[in-house]
């Protein structure tokens, strides 16, 4: 707004001072003067009404017979401001035409000066004008397009996280359900085992020895699903991700624990993918969680199957021969296990046998 006064009044203070009022009749200096404030007026406005300022500008150079000090002004208002091309040009090519006058070559002298006055007093600011405007649209489209970068960089960024957190809570689900199902399987070994004292002290020393790396691997989840601002700044501890060599020790602690399970290895051993065989892990891990869960007592068989293209692991629970156990569940793990083996491109059937048991099989490519 300082701009536009100081530049209107600049105009005014030309039109008025530097090219004088004529020494003539009443009205004539009085149609001077209104030309002088028009132009200052529409110098005030130009960057919203830039069109009425260029016709106030040529009409003063007609009057007056020479140019108008507001033509620079408002041949850069119209390049830059006005907003229709068709109008913007075509209003720039008459005010051309007729601060040129044509009329008026009666001389190269008088034709020269007229193609100077224009070409410096209004194309050079057009151009000047129709330049700025471009380089604005551009610095604008680049604005956006980087806000929009900016914006979709922060959406990845947001759905890695939940992709991570997601992950996170299939894993915690995963090593927490098998590590508390095993305590309540021990637990009630404990109360089975209570007339032999050696063997009430194992489960027992088996029991705490779960719960505590149960108590450290939630931990660490949970340190993984906080936020920065939520943490205390202290590196959480990370275990090693379970692979599929990992299987022996699984299956040695639902052993332990007082599930008669069973692990056959089928086809040459050979390396597997990371990503294969934790799915494989997590699968079994799984498979049995829920056989101590819904079939306590019933036997488990595992079987880990080593074809040429793919990885096949099948585990294979019978009938219960003791009450199920009372953990809760919320029904989500299958799904959860089914998600993660369609994620490295493999197949899970889980379907109950005619005998009263359930099969689990997962074929993984690699």
């Amino acid at each position: 707004m300082a701009l536009d006064v100081a530049a209107a009044l600049l105009v005014l203070a030309v039109q008025v001072a530097v090219t004088g009022i004529p020494p003539a009749s009443i009205r004539l200096r009085l149609v001077w003067l209104g030309f002088a404030l028009a132009t200052a007026l529409g110098v005030l406005v130009r960057r919203r009404f830039p069109l009425p300022l260029l016709v106030v500008a040529v009409v003063d150079g007609l009057f007056k017979d020479s140019p108008s000090f507001a033509l620079p002004f408002a041949a850069y208002a119209v390049a830059r401001y006005e907003p229709r091309p068709r109008w913007r040009w075509g209003a720039l090519a008459v005010a051309a035409v007729v601060a040129l006058r044509p009329w008026q070559f009666t001389s190269f002298q008088v034709a020269f000066n007229n193609l100077l006055n224009v070409g410096v007093l209004l194309l050079l600011p057009a151009v000047v004008g129709a330049w700025v405007r471009t380089r604005a649209a551009l610095v604008a489209a680049l604005v956006s397009r980087a806000e929009r970068a900016e914006s979709e960089q922060q959406l990845r960024a947001r759905e890695a996280v939940l992709r991570e957190r997601a992950r996170i809570t299939r894993e915690m689900h995963d090593v927490v359900g098998h590590r508390v199902s095993l305590i309540v399987l021990q637990a009630g070994a404990i109360d089975m085992a209570a007339e032999d004292p050696a063997r009430v002290r194992q489960l027992a020393g088996q029991v705490q020895d779960a719960g505590r790396r149960s108590l450290e691997e939630l931990r660490q989840l949970i340190g993984l699903l906080r936020t920065p601002e939520e943490g205390d700044g202290a590196v959480v501890p990370l275990a090693p991700q379970p692979a599929l060599a990992d299987l022996e020790e699984l299956v040695a602690e639902s052993r332990r624990a007082g599930v008669d399970v069973t692990l056959t290895r089928l086809g040459a051993p050979r390396p597997v993918e990371p990503t294969v065989g934790r799915t494989a892990y997590r699968v079994v891990q799984e498979a049995l969680t829920n056989a101590g869960r819904h079939a306590p007592g019933g036997p488990v068989a595992v079987t880990l199957d080593l074809r040429p293209a793919e990885l096949a692991v099948t585990v294979v629970n019978r009938r219960a021969t003791r009450p199920p156990a009372a953990l809760p569940g919320g029904g989500h793990g299958l799904v959860g296990l089914r998600e993660r083996v369609r994620t490295v491109g493999g197949e899970l059937r889980a379907e109950p046998r005619l005998d009263g048991g359930f099969r689990v099989e997962a074929v993984l490519p690699g």
